[in-house]
Parts: C-alpha cells; structure tokens; sequence
C-alpha cells in the first residue's frame, strides 16, 4: 500500500527540549565572574550538576551589581542527588512518616494519598525497603513485610523501582510519582487491601472438567481473575482471606443483574481485573465450568510462546464457544481478547461481503487489479505495484489486491462498510457478553481516504484475535453466533446477535473465495494438507514507526475458527498462519 495509505496507529513522542549550563572542570575556589553587566559568583566542583545563571539586583550608585537569585540547577540529577533523594524518600516510608515520605516527591498530594492508603489498608507490618543498583535516574528496590491480619499473618516480599527527576521551577530533585512506586501492579486509584475477598475463589475447569490454572496455562492469568470478579458468588464458593490490589474501576455496588448485563461495554477494552497477591486463609472454590479446550489452550500457550507479540484465539463457529485464547506476554495486557489494531487485509473479508451483495462484485466476474488508484487525495497501490490484468475478485480477492476493493470506494456510502460489519458480522456495538472484559471490534463511520482505507483494513477500523476468528466462523456458519467462554445459562445473559443472516449465496460466496485462497492465494503455506473444508485470508497491517507490518491470519477448519495477530511480524502468511496451522493441527 501507499505511503498514504498506511495505517494511523502513531504512538506518542514527546519532544523534550531544554538548557543546561555546561561548565569545565574548574577548582572549587570562589571565583568571581563577569556576565552580560552583572557580576556572578560561581562555586563549581567537578560531580556538580551545571547551573544556569540567573541575572537580577539593580546597579548600585557606584556602579556595582549584585545576583539577586540563587543558581538554579538543571539537567540530570548527579548520582549523589539519585542517591540522597532515594534515600530520603525510601527512609521516611519505611519509618511511616507519610507527609515527609510525600514531601520529596513532586506529587505531594498523590502520593500522600497513596502512602496513607498502604499503611491502612494494606496491614503491612514489619516494611523493610533496601535500594538496588541504580540505573541513571532509575532506581529499583526491594520490599519485605509481614502481613498481618486478624491474628494471621505471612511474609510478603516484591520488588519495585522509582525515578528521581529534577524539579524545573527550583532545580530541587524529588521522586516522580507514580502509583507503581508503592506496588509495580498499581495503577491510579488502586489500592493495596488486605482483608476478606471481595470475590469467592472459583476454581475453573475445561469444557470436560479439567482443571485451568494459571500456572499451568499462563496466558489465562487475567482471564481467571476475571471470572472469579464476575462469578465467584454465582459458583458458590466462600471468601478468604487476602493481600490483594483492588483496582478502582472494581470499587462499585453489589453486582446487581443490571450491573452484569452492562459488564461487556466499551470500557472492556480496558478493563483489569483485582489480582490476588497473596493468601493468608483460603476460602472455598466454587467450580465454573467454561467452554475452553485444556488440550487446545495448551497448543495456544505453547506457540505464542515461541513468538513475540503473538495472540490467538479459536472458536467454534457451530456454537460460539471459546475453545483457546492465548498471548506472548501472560498476565499482561489481554491482546488476544482485548486488542484493538487495525486489521489489514483480512478486513477484506467483511468489504468483499458488502461488496457481493451489493452485486458490486462476483466470483468469477472481471474486476478491476490496477497497480494503483487515487480516491479522496490519497494514492492506493498494492504490494510492490503489481497488478491483474483482465482479472476476476476471485484472483484479487486471492492475491490481496488493494485496489480492486478502493476501486468501488465511489460507488459505497459512508456508512456501508459499518453497516455491514455491525448488520451481518455482529462487530462494532459494544454488546458482547463473552464472559470476563473484551473489545467488540470499533468500523467508525468515516469518508473520503479514510472510508476507503477501512475497506482494506486500515484508517480507524480496528479488530483483535477474537474478532477475527468470529469473522471466520461467520462465514463458516453463514450466522453470527457471539463468541462466549461462559454459558449465558450461568448468568442469564443475552449474548449478541447480528440484526440480520448473511444471505446464503454470499456465504458459500465467501467460503469458496477464502478456500481458494488456502490453496492458491498467499494462504497457502499455512494452510497446506488441511483438507477440503477450509478457507483463509491473510493480512499485514502497516503502522507507522515499525520496520514491519502486523501479521495477521484469519481462516477456518471444518467446526474450528481462528484469529492470529503477530506485532511487527510481517506478512501475515509467515508469522500468524503458522500459529494457525499449530491450533488446526492440534483440533483435529
């Protein structure tokens, strides 16, 4: 694609600019100094931050001068500052004098609040904090305590870091607050609490009663503390006791069936549940059954696990059902359910579906592969300029041809593409309820350049592994069957619905253009000896600042879906097919 036409996913650079006087190695005498009139006296020594001088004071009647301001330091804090900062700050909250601790950073407000709320709240007792090897203005520390509460009590250790920063007003170097200063796990708002849990221990098991842990299955480690905050009391089991972060989008009223229907909205895709840090007296699971495969879940960990910024997600398209979700970083941030990345070409999926119903394309009809077009000022082309002649949408839709689909830009309204992502695929209402948080999938309506953009799977459309793997089993299906990891039975939830079926002939359209892909278009390396009942679509999503594009593969096997996404991987039918091919392999 053109240079135009990449995707808009720019990350956040901060620019940041300043002075700094530079002074050479001078003795540490006092030596007067003449500046711009005034005189200046400097004291300088080497080790010292540099200083700017600051001119002021009026003449006197004999023509004298005087600084009437203190030097101001600037740039880096000196390690003997990092030093006695640190250890000033560390000191005072270990010793629990909160406004002293809260005074050396330059949050006094913040930071005083989150001190307080440690020494309440969490029962920590016995805090010893030991400074590490610093690292410029960084330095990392640990932490040993003993929790004690309601005569039981464990010790309790973690490591942490702070970073000491230079105020600009007075050059006086102060710790940067931020949450995670007190607990790496915290973000604004949390809080350490140690006390009965809020949710009941659950203790999840397969869809044949295996039982998934998270030190088993590692990718499931966000995802099982969330079914314990939505289902512990539903499954039956009793509370303990615990150390535990509780985060401040969790502090909210008794989960009310109002409340639980809401639960998937648009906040999902950032929503994190309280983690468990430490048990002082358990309580009682109670048993939740899901719809995952312990066997595929076990594939899924293991192959994200050979790559980085990998996720997965695989689904059954008869049903619904979650069979395994997984990712490269478990316990971090949830891509696979939660993502939120422009698609690439497997968004052609949908736009070849809005196209075939509105006869704008066929099969086997010519259509139009130049090497590139110009819509709404921007200059489209395909992957190194190549084109069809006298070609079919079969062999574009094939070769991953961009401009046969911006070709029929101008003959779309703005709104068609959202219509048929939300109408037919069920994306893009912020209605699912799977089970525990996940992001539905966001096709804005938008016009000119970035209209014709969605339809290749760039501009503001954005999809994760879960979404893309519902697309798959949209097709395999020919309906819309919200993906779930609970059964609706255990809550009484609505799942999502499409507003309207996919007609029949688009789908054994569709199903016959994603096959022929998997056995004579870019998918098929991956999806090699897979059978007959099957169909893919690659994809690569470009984003500005990386050196290669988001892989991602989207397909289906017989009553299996997937999604894949691998981060900078490249071409979508090197990185994410393989993984997959692992997950099809292992369901047969």
């Amino acid at each position: 694609m053109g240079k135009r036409g990449r995707a808009s996913e720019r990350k956040g650079i901060k620019n940041i600019t300043g002075t700094s006087g530079v002074l050479g190695a001078m003795s540490a005498k006092v030596h007067p100094g003449v500046l711009g009139g005034a005189a200046a006296v400097v004291v300088c020594g080497v080790g010292i931050a540099a200083y700017s001088l600051i001119g002021g004071g009026g003449s006197s009647g004999d023509g004298d001068s005087t600084v009437d301001e203190k030097p101001v330091a600037s740039g880096p804090p000196t390690a003997a500052e990092v030093r006695a900062t640190t250890q000033d700050f560390l000191a005072a909250w270990e010793k629990g004098d909160v406004p002293r601790a809260a005074a050396v950073t330059d949050d006094r407000a913040a930071a005083k609040t989150a001190l307080t709320a440690y020494a309440k709240d969490s029962h920590l007792t016995k805090v010893k904090l030991t400074p590490g090897k610093r690292a410029g203005a960084k330095v990392p520390f640990s932490v040993t305590s003993t929790v004690s509460y309601e005569g039981k009590s464990k010790p309790f250790a973690y490591e942490s870091e702070l970073t000491v920063v230079r105020r600009k007003h007075d050059g006086k170097t102060l710790i940067g607050w931020q949450p995670s200063v007190v607990h790496p796990e915290l973000k604004d708002g949390d809080r350490l609490v140690t006390g009965e849990a809020g949710d009941p221990p659950i203790k999840a098991v397969d869809r044949d009663g295996a039982e998934l842990t998270a030190a088993k299955y590692p990718s499931l480690g966000t995802v099982l503390d969330s079914l314990r905050e939505k289902y512990g009391e539903k499954a039956g089991g009793t509370a303990g006791v615990e150390l535990r972060v509780v985060r401040k989008n969790a502090e909210k009223s008794a989960k009310s069936a109002e409340n639980e229907k809401s639960a998937s909205t648009k906040d999902d895709s950032k929503a994190t549940p309280d983690k468990t840090l430490l048990t002082l007296s358990p309580g009682t699971p109670g048993t939740l059954k899901t719809t995952f495969d312990a066997s595929l879940q076990a594939t899924a960990e293991k192959e994200t696990g050979k790559r980085k910024q990998a996720a997965v997600v695989l689904v059954k398209p008869s049903t619904g059902e979650i069979l395994a979700a997984a990712n490269s970083t478990p316990g971090g941030f949830n891509t696979a359910f939660q993502g939120s990345l422009a698609p690439g070409s497997t968004m052609k999926v949908i736009t070849s579906s809005l196209l075939l119903e509105k006869k704008l394309a066929g099969v086997d009809k010519k259509h139009p592969c130049p090497k590139h077009v110009t819509y709404g000022g921007w200059k489209f082309q395909n992957d190194d300029k190549f084109q069809i002649k006298d070609g079919t949408f079969r062999a574009s839709f094939a070769r991953s041809c961009n401009t046969a689909f911006i070709s029929q830009a101008k003959k779309l309204d703005n709104d068609s593409l959202t219509k048929e992502a939300q109408e037919v695929f069920g994306l893009g209402r912020d209605n699912w309820s799977i089970g525990v948080p996940s992001f539905d999938g966001a096709i804005p309506v938008q016009s000119d350049a970035q209209m014709a953009a969605s339809l290749i799977g760039q501009g503001a459309v954005r999809m994760n592994p879960l979404n893309m793997a519902s697309v798959s089993a949209t097709v395999k299906s020919g309906t819309f069957k919200q993906p779930y990891l609970v059964s609706p039975d255990v809550d009484k939830r609505t799942l999502a619905t499409a507003s309207r079926k996919m007609p029949s002939g688009t789908a054994a359209a569709l199903r016959d253009l994603m096959h022929y892909t998997a056995v004579a278009g870019t998918a098929v390396e991956p999806m090699s000896g897979l059978g007959s009942d099957m169909g893919a679509k690659t994809g690569s999503a470009e984003v500005d600042g990386q050196k290669k594009p988001n892989g991602w593969f989207t397909a289906y096997r017989g009553d299996l879906a997937a999604g894949a996404v691998v981060q900078a991987g490249g071409h979508g039918g090197d990185s994410a097919g393989p993984l997959v091919r692992a997950m099809f392999l292992a369901g047969q």
